[in-house]
């Protein structure tokens, strides 16, 4: 068993005869004799002369090994409360009949699907599929509006798009197929066909594009997998830009392969077998990695769940699950502990669970505070690992490498960089400071394997975004510090992009949809600390002279339009009017002295108020006097 330290210094110092150990771990069409290499345009890649297929990897060498009868897929719904069992054949059989489906509709190598589903096993199905052919998924969060749909589609042009009739939020029906024609109308980019998953709790009218899941799969001729190369674009993944455009995180196929593999060893401590569960979404990069190819890569069988921590029936129904399931290793956002903790603070629901088979805790996706860590290390007497990565990443930055050489944990801490990974902090101008003081998180390149090599369709914008401001590294977009025993602390985003409840959101694309309104003449929105949330945005308004309209109704109204062209889950619930907003001399926006302002304000609300409309009052109050303050001063 390698130590951590002999690991992490030996994929620097010598990163190729590192990963070319790692790429041993999976079953290569043909084994890379190249294993770091630059493409045309400059980029280093991975593997580059080798052949492999990802579907392949997660679902037919498993059937190869004898394991065909072993549960590789359990999708668990509270909310229509039913369980479904997949073994690694049925979901092999239902994956290459749609498979043949896309095949049938037109669709081969490099053609890209738009999936927009909820948490329905047509979802892994559908990613898996295009995988199978050498297709270019791009799944679309179900919470988007049609807008933001209308958007990605323009965007990745895709041939196929796979959607249901609805999804299911806590015990509300929502009605997906409105909202698709919507988007599509709104499209530049012509969808050729569209396939729709009916749900018996709401069924869709279908148009002559359409084509039933049911009716299409009965037909269905098999595809078998293609032989693709590990450069190939497995998918592609819109994340919030501080510009307000999605910027497409493109993932190829070998080096994804490798590092999900290798991270879920390594990182995580799956064994095949384990079960392993991800309680996110697959509309997100965890999805992706943790719910569908890490899991099923591995040999683990992964839950797909349809529900929410609370509600679902209740805030028991993660134990039940960890329970019902014999679940190994669970990983989930910090904010759906938070929610549960502030349901049952005494973990009384926990009572009485059989859990022996759980062996460890991760979260990421947003900060996690002291409390809810210590809560959970009391509560749960496993180790619970905070650890911190990106979209742009696809697996862990840094970590606990649980499977192979276990570290000690430090509260507020997200561990230590994972082999791969050669982070450092760097001032502005590109100097190390000491322990202990903050800079900018930069990655020195190259990257590992798994990470991004483009942005879809603008690799100038994936320069200009990731590799122009640190010359030689990657710009990670947070801010930190390393103390003196090589840990690293994640304080925040150092740009314009707020993270909700897990969710990456950009302030510039909620600007421009607050400064729609007719009444708003200009605006900033920033993220102030939430601590169900960890963020929320909250408008800072200036209005037309002469409006005139009550706050209520200008937030009743602002809120709408955001649910309307965002979505329900970007949290936009709140906003305040200055008479105006800080500026410099040229005219600049001083939005990063309002976040400065919005996250030292809670220091100055007194501890024993505890009513959260009296905490919003006190809140927006602050914020409205600070910021009148710093635009009569002279900046």
């Amino acid at each position: 068993m390698e130590t951590y330290r002999s690991a992490f210094l030996q994929s620097l110092e010598n990163p190729e005869d590192f990963w070319r150990e790692q790429a041993r771990s999976i079953d290569w069409f043909k084994f890379p004799e190249t294993v770091l290499s630059r493409d045309d345009r400059g980029n280093h890649c991975w593997f580059a002369d080798g052949e492999m297929n990802t579907a392949y990897l997660a679902l037919d060498y498993h059937i190869d090994q004898g394991r065909g009868d072993d549960i590789a897929l359990i999708h668990d719904s509270p909310v229509t409360g039913t369980i479904s069992h997949f073994t690694f054949s049925r979901l092999r059989d239902e994956v290459a009949r749609f498979a043949g489906v896309l095949r049938s509709l037109g669709v081969h190598k490099g053609d890209r699907v738009v999936i927009y589903l909820p948490m329905i096993p047509e979802a892994v199905i559908g990613m898996l599929a295009c995988a199978r052919i050498g297709a270019i998924h791009s799944v679309v969060f179900g919470g988007f509006a049609a807008k933001e749909l209308a958007g990605r589609i323009d965007d990745a042009k895709p041939r196929v798009l796979l959607t249901a009739s609805c999804g299911i939020e806590f015990t509300t029906v929502i009605p997906y197929k409105p909202l698709v024609d919507e988007a599509l109308a709104i499209a530049s980019h012509q969808v050729e066909n569209c396939v729709i998953v009916q749900r018996p709790q709401c069924v869709a009218e279908l148009g002559l594009a359409d084509h039933d899941w049911r009716q299409v799969m009965a037909g269905a001729v098999p595809a078998d997998c293609v032989k693709l190369a590990a450069t190939d674009p497995l998918y592609i993944l819109y994340t919030s830009g501080t510009t307000g455009k999605p910027k497409g995180v493109v993932r190829d196929n070998g080096g994804h392969a490798v590092a999900l593999r290798y991270s879920m060893e390594a990182i995580y401590g799956a064994r095949s077998g384990d079960t392993f569960w991800a309680a996110s979404d697959v509309g997100w990069v965890v999805g992706h990695s943790y719910i569908v190819y890490g899991p099923l890569l591995a040999g683990c069988t992964t839950i797909l769940f349809e529900g929410k921590p609370v509600r679902t029936p209740d805030a028991g129904t993660f134990w039940r699950v960890l329970e019902d399931h014999r679940v190994n290793i669970f990983f989930t956002a910090p904010t759906a502990f938070r929610a549960i903790r502030k349901e049952d603070p005494e973990g009384e629901l926990l009572k009485g669970r059989e859990l022996s088979d759980f062996r460890t805790l991760f979260v990421a996706g947003e900060r996690t505070d002291l409390p809810t860590y210590q809560w959970l290390c009391d509560l749960l007497q496993v180790p619970v690992v905070d650890h911190w990565w990106q979209t742009e990443t696809g697996w862990a930055i840094a970590a606990n490498p649980m499977g192979i050489d276990p570290q000690k944990s430090k509260a507020g801490s997200v561990s230590l960089p994972m082999p791969g990974f050669d982070v450092r902090i760097l001032s502005e101008n590109h100097q190390q400071p000491g322990p202990g003081e903050e800079g900018d998180v930069v990655v020195r390149l190259p990257l590992p394997p798994g990470c991004l090599p483009t942005v879809w369709g603008d690799h100038d914008r994936y320069l200009d975004s990731y590799l122009t401001q640190h010359p030689g590294f990657f710009h990670t977009g947070d801010g930190g510090y390393f103390d003196q025993d090589g840990y690293l602390f994640i304080m925040g985003r150092t740009d314009d992009v707020i993270n909700v409840a897990g969710h990456r959101l950009s302030t510039g694309e909620l600007e421009e949809v607050v400064a729609s309104h007719p009444a708003v003449a200009e605006c900033a929105v920033i993220g102030i600390e939430d601590r169900d949330k960890g963020q929320i945005p909250i408008g800072i308004l200036l209005l037309k002279d002469g409006v005139n309209i009550t706050k209520n109704t200008l937030q009743q109204e602002v809120v709408a339009i955001v649910r309307r062209d965002i979505g329900a889950f970007a949290n936009f619930k709140r906003l305040v009017v200055v008479s105006r907003l800080p500026k410099t001399r040229s005219g600049k926006i001083l939005r990063q002295a309002m976040r400065k302002i919005a996250d030292g304000m809670n220091f100055e609300i007194p501890a024993t108020i505890d009513d959260p409309a009296i905490l919003d009052e006190i809140r927006d109050e602050l914020i409205s006097d600070k910021i009148g303050f710093i635009s009569e001063s002279k900046i």
